[in-house]
């Protein structure tokens, strides 16, 4: 169970919205842990409507191309996990940060798609595809090259991105300017 109703954090989103307390008297008044909590609330309200503040009970599965895109976003960005969600229309911040985690570990790999349970000890026997041309062989072969090749190219970008954003942080920090 949530650990906090929807009555609940409705009644605070409201609370705040209408200028009837700020985040500090409320954190203190519904002993909320801090005010981080509330101001996820209020901003997945104003993201999302009443449905941001509702648990969901659907599990939503992302492509393997738009978690890339996302991790790519966050890294060229200087976004927090929050708001990169709310313009991305997600409303679980969570899950782009483990995303991030997993690409710095384990590079693109890690946001594929996994297969759930437990391999099938008897193989199936292949289905018998028609047999393909010569041209046709070598123009999906051309074509899975270039996927490739692209990708990488996009990766390599989002690195070179990110290894200038830190570069130029770092001078700044140094109080140097090029």
């Amino acid at each position: 169970m949530a650990k906090y109703s929807y009555e609940f954090k409705k009644k605070l989103v409201t609370e705040y919205l209408n200028g009837e307390a700020g985040y500090d008297y409320l954190t203190k008044k519904y002993q909320l842990p801090s005010t981080s909590i509330l101001r996820r609330w209020i901003n997945a309200y104003k993201g999302f409507g009443d449905k941001g503040l509702q648990r969901s009970r659907e599990k939503k599965n992302y492509s393997f191309e738009f978690k890339l895109y996302v991790v790519e976003l966050y890294l060229t960005t200087e976004v927090s996990y929050q708001e990169l969600a709310l313009c991305v229309g997600m409303n679980n911040p969570n899950a782009i940060a483990k995303w991030v985690s997993d690409y710095r570990m384990a590079g693109p790999d890690a946001l594929r798609p996994k297969r759930k349970g437990r391999k099938p000890k008897v193989t199936k026997p292949k289905k018998q595809t028609q047999p393909q041309t010569e041209k046709e062989k070598a123009d999906s072969e051309y074509l899975r090259q270039l996927e490739e090749e692209n990708l990488k190219l996009r990766i390599e970008n989002a690195y070179l991105k990110e290894l200038r954003r830190l570069r130029l942080e770092d001078e700044a920090k140094n109080g140097r300017h090029v």
